[in-house]
């Protein structure tokens, strides 16, 4: 007979997620966490048998929707041009709960944990390959500098995509200057400086 279904999982990694925004992976306690989600420190232990394991569970719950959008926003039958508005888009509408998983990410960077050499791993299995080939892609089309290498077209793309707008979202109104444009328009913008670069046009 088939073992019944229960929610005991999904209401670990919820309360888990809570704990790690609050506190961060190290500074989160395993029967807190169990007491948030209304049941054992025991079946913390039998659904995730470490705290990584756990961490990992929370971030690949957000992390394979944004794969999933990815993969329908980069599919190779759309113009390079028109698959980076898109991956920017997506970008800009980042939800409170992606950023909160950005910001996990990113702790977990700057402290150079043994976590973020995994999460790297994984992020080579996942968006990295899907962003590259739409740059490669761009190199054949001709819309990228063929004789950039390809680490420099990744490295200006996400640099260009992620970091203005969580720069943006943080500030809001605060902005310096007036009439900022929004995540869709700043997105386009982007993407313009990306293909065509800052400098005065002829």
């Amino acid at each position: 007979m088939a073992r019944p279904r229960t929610d005991i999982g999904p209401r670990i990694v919820v309360a888990a997620r809570k704990h790690f925004r609050r506190s961060g992976v190290e500074g989160s306690s395993l029967r807190a966490i169990a007491r948030e989600a209304k049941t054992s420190i025991g079946m913390v232990y039998y659904y995730f048998p470490t705290k990584d394991d756990l961490f990992f569970a929370v971030v690949e719950e957000t992390y394979q929707g944004i794969l999933a959008d990815l993969e329908r926003l980069l599919t190779p039958e759309a113009p390079v041009a028109v698959r980076l508005e898109r991956l920017f888009e997506r970008i800009a509408g980042v939800s409170d709960e992606e950023v909160v998983i950005l910001r996990l990410v990113a702790q977990e960077g700057l402290l150079q944990s043994p976590r973020f050499q995994r999460l790297v791993e994984r992020f080579l299995r996942g968006h990295v390959p899907m962003v590259l080939r739409t740059l490669l892609d761009g190199v054949s089309e001709g819309a990228l500098d063929g004789r950039r290498h390809p680490i420099v077209l990744m490295l200006a793309t996400f640099g260009l995509a992620g970091p203005p707008q969580l720069i943006r979202r943080a500030l809001g109104d605060r902005l310096p200057l007036p009439n900022a444009p929004s995540g869709k328009e700043l997105a386009h913008e982007l993407v313009d400086v990306l293909l065509n670069g800052i400098a005065k046009r002829a």
